[in-house]
């Protein structure tokens, strides 16, 4: 399913990036460090819905990591499911290492997290910012591309995109997705990303909707354009059985390195899919 060949490209990259850290640590900057950051990390697990088996989720894939990230950053806006999470890492024994927020990560990533990654301070995140629908805002992602030290994965959900805000018909969108959608996005101009124009006979337009990988396409030059990532290689298409496009999962770094690691695992993945 779409949720483990997720899962395990975090897992890869993960691993790859933890092994790139620790040889740079040791051959040239023995001060770096490196922090794992999930803005959206649920209660630990994931329920596997191909077994039906509780399996890693993000966060215990992390903490499993070998070699391990300096610091561990868990958030989820659910206080009972950060609790979860805090009562499943306890268990490993005190981790003076892990830190859990029940809150909301835009206001927690921007104020206590992302400080902790400072570039000049030779700290270095990967931050995986893959929300439950559109609700995450594009400060956030500005900000981990202005910080030339955080790589993030990030899920545009355009299925609930398409559902509530970018319709068919622009008058039947849904007044409270359109507006996350403006914060996703990051202002307005998602609208003419999303539509285009088509003149008419009475020298009117009517707008059109743009098929999913224009729009996606899109969102990947915003991502270099505006938030100054300067490696975004083509999204992966997370689908349905019957093919439906649910989410597009992104990569984005300042590493060119980084971008050559994730298109192999990505292509690996697709070529699974296939």
């Amino acid at each position: 399913m779409w949720s483990e060949v997720k899962l395990a490209i975090i897992r890869e990259y993960a691993s790859a990036y933890s092994r790139i850290m620790e040889a740079q640590r040791r051959e040239k900057i023995r001060s770096l460090q490196w922090l794992y950051i999930d803005a959206y990390a649920g209660p630990g697990y994931h329920l596997s819905k191909r077994s039906g088996e509780l399996i890693e989720g993000s966060p215990l894939i992390a903490l499993n990591t070998d070699p391990p990230f300096c610091e561990y950053h868990f958030i989820d806006a659910d206080v009972e499911r950060a609790k979860q999470l805090r009562s499943l890492v306890d268990r490993f024994g005190p981790r003076n290492d892990v830190f859990t927020y029940g809150a909301d990560c835009n206001n927690v990533l921007l104020k206590e997290v992302f400080p902790r990654a400072k570039y000049g301070e030779y700290k270095r995140a990967l931050c995986l910012l893959d929300p439950y629908n559109i609700d995450l805002t594009w400060a956030v992602i500005e900000a981990a591309g202005m910080s030339k030290s955080v790589e993030v994965f990030v899920n545009l959900m355009i299925m609930d995109i398409n559902r509530n805000a970018l319709r068919k018909d622009p008058d039947k969108s849904i007044e409270s997705k359109v507006a996350q959608m403006t914060r996703l996005w990051g202002d307005e101009s998602w609208r003419d990303a999303g539509y285009d124009q088509i003149p008419t006979l009475f020298d009117q337009q009517i707008p059109q909707k743009v098929p999913n990988d224009r729009f996606a396409e899109a969102f990947r030059r915003r991502l270099e354009k505006r938030a100054g990532f300067k490696f975004v290689p083509k999204p992966m298409a997370m689908k349905t059985k019957s093919n439906s496009v649910i989410y597009y999962l992104y990569f984005a770094s300042q590493n060119k390195t980084g971008m050559g690691i994730v298109n192999d695992i990505f292509d690996k993945y697709r070529h699974k899919e296939v």
